[in-house]
């Protein structure tokens, strides 16, 4: 790379439209701070992106659950036919391949789970306001496992697709959906909030989202040292301390995308906060976060956390904060924070879902022997 008058860097990503959106906008902040080198998108089909039928919580078990979304890309990687991957965070194993790491996480957008109704209810139409048998279409274990901790009358019905396939099996005059969930992040990006009828989090809703949700995050190789320096210019500090502790909880908890761990985190001590690390009640009436003021280091990080069941029936909850001036602390609270968990019983729940998913695994793999 180093060697070409005009070298190219070549940019991994899904082949969602929203994906390619994230993918571009990395690009743009590339082409910003580094205007010498030439990019180039390199769109790949993801696992998680083939079988749009099964629920992610079949689809992830064991060794796919490392590679749902990653691992292809992760592959032409290594064999470096791209210098780098632009995730959604939330998708990204705690744990990447030995030769690979995060280059960066970006400035975050807003994280917030965000309720779309059917044009068929009124356009004010609230969680609440819901009818009580109302069937919320989502494929996040964590979503509805929250939601029926307090909605236990609400049905739930797998939900897979893009975000465009989900908001027309929602608009369809014969859909079972009253309402669906999905990422404020990902409707902002793709231009689409003006479908959001709520945004939801601890204090609106009840609702935390899911660790690392609406941060950009850039996977590289590990030895690529170049890679590392012409990434720094664009990663964001804020975002990337309070998605470190985010990451550090859920490994510490050995969760996945398909377990039911909620987070929020913020920062304290400024006059506000910056994109993406806040909670619902320091944002605007359009939904924007407010600007933050003070230096990121005279700031705390405050983080929530809870662990549910699925069926919505047990929960462990905990908040705290602490002063954070580096990944590595920011790291050790998210692991402390884990082991309170773990001691008011998150532990507990979490075994019971993963024996629980065994033994699904186990009775499936029996049914399609019987068959044979």
């Amino acid at each position: 790379m180093a060697s070409s008058p005009n070298p190219t860097i070549n940019i991994g990503t899904r082949q969602s439209a929203l994906a390619q959106i994230q993918a571009r906008a990395v690009e743009a902040s590339l082409k910003a701070a580094h205007p010498d080198y030439n990019y180039k998108i390199c769109p790949v089909l993801a696992t998680g992106d083939k079988d749009k039928v099964t629920p992610l919580q079949q689809l992830s078990q064991g060794e796919n659950a490392k590679s749902l979304w990653t691992g292809e890309l992760e592959t032409m990687l290594e064999n470096k036919e791209l210098n780098l991957i632009v995730h959604c965070l939330k998708d990204m194993p705690t744990q990447l391949p030995d030769h690979l790491t995060l280059g960066a996480i970006l400035e975050r957008e807003d994280p917030r789970d965000a309720l779309i109704i059917s044009p068929r209810l009124p356009k004010e139409t609230t969680l609440a306001t819901l009818p009580p048998d109302a069937t919320i279409g989502t494929s996040s274990v964590r979503r509805a496992a929250q939601l029926r901790r307090l909605y236990p009358s609400f049905k739930f019905a797998d939900l897979r697709g893009n975000i465009g396939t989900r908001l027309g099996k929602l608009d369809a005059e014969d859909s079972p959906f009253s309402a669906i969930i999905l990422a404020a992040a990902g409707l902002k990006r793709i231009g689409w909030e003006d479908r959001i009828s709520q945004y939801l989090s601890s204090e609106n809703g009840g609702m935390l989202y899911a660790v690392g949700q609406g941060a950009l995050a850039i996977e590289i190789r590990k030895d690529d040292e170049q890679m590392r320096h012409i990434l720094s210019k664009i990663q964001c500090e804020r975002t990337t301390r309070a998605c470190s502790a985010e990451r550090a909880l859920l490994r510490a908890l050995e969760g996945g995308c398909s377990v039911p761990i909620g987070v929020e985190t913020s920062w304290r001590g400024g006059t506000g906060v910056a994109t993406g690390v806040q909670p619902a009640k320091n944002y605007d009436k359009d939904g924007k976060a407010v600007e933050e003021e003070g230096h990121l280091d005279e700031q705390d990080l405050f983080i929530k956390t809870i662990v549910v069941s699925v069926d919505g029936k047990e929960s462990v909850e905990y908040e705290t904060s602490r002063n954070v001036k580096n990944v590595e602390e920011a790291e050790t609270l998210g692991r402390d924070v884990a082991d309170v968990l773990k001691e008011r019983g998150a532990a507990a729940i979490l075994d019971k879902i993963s024996k629980e998913k065994m033994w699904d695994a186990k009775k499936k793999l029996e049914a399609a022997s019987s068959v044979k």
